[in-house]
């Protein structure tokens, strides 16, 4: 490895930490060093909780299903997945008592964990409880060890795969395989394909919005499979692990998903090992082992300390007979896992996932990932490690991966591998060219400034526009506020900025959509979908408020998403709107800066896009000032005045 190279990941091992620390200040100011009323009203903990359910569920794990009595409408942290603790009393958020699990259902006042240990303690009983988020640990330690063994790899396949990823070694190609032609993809997506099998250690499909990354990435697995025995398919999230999960089931293929089963969509479950396991005839035998197992520890801690040398022995031969049945379970259960992931076509997990237990010695030929430019480096390596080549996917100019620290975040944290692969390997990458989601006015401004004008709106999207009115059959609409006094407000709650009466604009002037849409066609609301956006999640909060104000989109609520950028990503929507928020004297714009971000946002609509600001305020960044020409280029201006009464 050259100097250069190992300078390289020392320095990114020095972020890392800068990472970690960030992350656990947060969560120690969030919950560990904060008073429990604090924390309730931040929405990091619940207390009191009752529980309401409880019981063994897959994989025989133990589950409570709990309920928050108090707060009831105050909003929470707490998501599907996270690790959280179950606690007594709640004097203590460090209770070394406390018991861990992970969330697999959330409601709004209602959640069902699925906890680590084998049965409840005695204290469940005893006093009200409540529950913490937890800081996770498990993938930092992951990270930081997949990030060592890469720097000191030395004469093997990590080695070379790690001197080409970063640059020192160029790609080899086999440019002489055949690649078959898949009728269903367009040229620019049977090059991605082919380029990808033709790879001997990297290659990239890099997807711009629409131009259906997925379905190329789900046809290069298919293909590589019938010349590999088995793929490690991985992503930075569980819901695109699952959705990949989906698809590939859905094509005859056998996928085995690994994961925590709380951690897995509905759907996607019969995938897992858990539930694999669950299905084979043995499992049977392994519960009844375990369950005898069980009944003789039992039996065996029923002795009292002054007992006799008979008991003693007697005592003696119960706990080895448990200890015999509880490992002769575990190797019965250990030969069903290994039938099951060596006889798969396709693993699936996560990036850390890659790091489970489970694939220890595993290795695979070919290791896909997906959203990878969502994908912190560390984390990338992890999967890495397992491979002999990787099929990176992915677009480095829509979001970025998310990074607490902001000094690890400037020296170069959020630069992903998929990007460095992007900018020193020109030979890997292959750029899908035709997009299948937008009008051709949607599209073209992201497609200057990200796509240096490469994309083509595909025939069926191209004029595609919501009717024939004059607010329906023009796609593109840009609201400007200034003048008129719109100013962007502080909510010190939530340290987030929101901007009401911009709110009400975007959202009368959607009204006034769904007026001439149900005017043309009064069944139209059955199949259009409406998607309303902020950067900031107070004025998502505001917005979620507010829409209860204006009939037609109340009327219609079920048709309406209103989320942050974050919450867009992947998703499309026939009408989208967008509230910028910012509104000042000082030009300051804040997240509005990150413009992969904006690109999100642009790229959502996919007949109907209205973005609300001022552009007095945004002008002042070349990003909106070029944002600004294209409205006037495209006559898609009205100023806020015409609708204000």
């Amino acid at each position: 490895m050259t100097d250069s190279s190992r300078s390289e990941l020392a320095h990114l091992l020095q972020l890392l930490r800068l990472e970690r620390q960030a992350d656990l200040e947060e969560y120690q100011t969030r919950i560990v060093n904060t008073p429990l009323s604090e924390r309730r009203k931040r929405g990091t903990s619940w207390f009191p909780v009752v529980v309401t359910e409880s019981g063994f569920g897959l994989g025989e794990r133990l589950y409570l299903e709990i309920e928050r009595t108090t707060d009831i409408r105050t909003p929470h942290l707490f998501g599907t997945g996270k690790s959280v603790s179950l606690f007594s009393q709640a004097s203590d958020a460090r209770n070394p008592d406390a018991i861990n699990g992970i969330v697999s259902f959330l409601g709004f006042n209602r959640m069902r964990i699925i906890f680590h240990v084998d049965e409840l303690p005695d204290w469940i009983d005893d006093g009200r409880l409540g529950v913490n988020l937890l800081f996770d640990e498990t993938s930092y330690t992951e990270m930081e060890k997949a990030v060592r063994t890469v720097m000191n790899a030395d004469r093997n396949a990590t080695a070379r795969l790690r001197d080409v990823l970063l640059g020192q070694q160029p790609p080899a190609f086999d440019r002489k395989m055949f690649a078959p032609a898949i009728p269903h993809l367009n040229e620019s997506q049977g090059r991605a394909v082919a380029n990808a099998l033709q790879a001997q250690d990297v290659a990239v499909i890099h997807g711009p919005p629409g131009t259906g990354k997925t379905t190329t990435l789900v046809e290069t697995i298919l293909l590589t499979l019938k010349t590999e025995k088995q793929v490690l398919v991985c992503s930075p999230s569980n819901a695109s692990v699952d959705l990949l999960t989906d698809l590939l089931a859905a094509r005859g293929t056998d996928v085995v998903r690994i994961g925590h089963p709380a951690r897995v969509g509905e759907d996607t479950l019969k995938h897992t090992l858990d539930m694999r396991l669950q299905a084979d005839k043995q499992f049977s035998q392994i519960k009844k082992l375990r369950k005898q197992a069980d009944e003789y520890s039992r039996l065996a801690h029923q002795y009292k300390r002054n007992f006799g040398r008979t008991e003693r022995e007697q005592r003696k031969l119960i706990l080895a007979e448990a200890r015999k049945l509880s490992q002769e379970a575990n190797q019965t259960e250990k030969y069903l896992t290994d039938k099951v992931l060596t006889g798969a076509q396709v693993v699936t997990c996560t990036l850390v996932g890659a790091g489970n237990r489970l694939l220890e010695g595993r290795n695979f030929r070919t290791v896909f990932l997906d959203e990878a430019a969502q994908a912190p480096e560390p984390a990338t390596w992890i999967p890495v490690l397992k491979a002999g080549r990787v099929i990176f996917a992915g677009d480095h100019c829509q979001l970025p991966p998310t990074i607490k620290s902001l000094e690890a975040a400037r020296e170069g944290l959020g630069v992903t591998l998929f990007e460095k692969v992007v900018a020193r390997q020109p030979e890997a990458p292959v750029m899908l060219q035709t997009q299948y989601r937008m009008h051709e006015k949607i599209m073209n401004f992201s497609n200057r400034q990200f796509y240096g004008g490469q994309l083509q709106a595909a025939g069926s999207v191209r004029d595609a526009v919501l009717g024939e009115g004059e607010v329906l059959r023009e796609p593109f609409t840009f609201l400007d506020t200034a003048g008129c006094g719109f100013t962007e407000e502080s909510n010190p709650g939530n340290q987030s900025l929101s901007n009401p009466e911009e709110g009400q604009l975007l959202l009368r002037y959607l009204g006034q959509v769904l007026e001439a849409l149900l005017a043309e066609n009064e069944n139209a609301m059955e199949r259009i979908r409406i998607g309303i956006i902020s950067p900031y999640r107070a004025q998502v909060e505001y917005l979620e408020e507010a829409v209860a104000d204006f009939p037609l989109l109340h009327e219609h609520r079920k048709s309406v998403t209103i989320h942050t950028i974050d919450g867009f990503q992947g998703q499309e929507r026939d009408i989208i709107g967008i509230s910028l928020v910012r509104s000042n004297d000082d030009g300051e714009i804040g997240f509005l800066q990150d413009v992969r971000r904006m690109n999100v946002a642009l790229t959502r609509a996919k007949k109907k896009l209205v973005v609300a600001g001022d552009s007095a305020t945004l002008a002042n960044h070349p990003f909106y000032q070029a944002f600004l020409t294209y409205v006037d280029e495209t006559s898609g201006y009205r100023s806020a005045w015409e609708f204000m009464a």
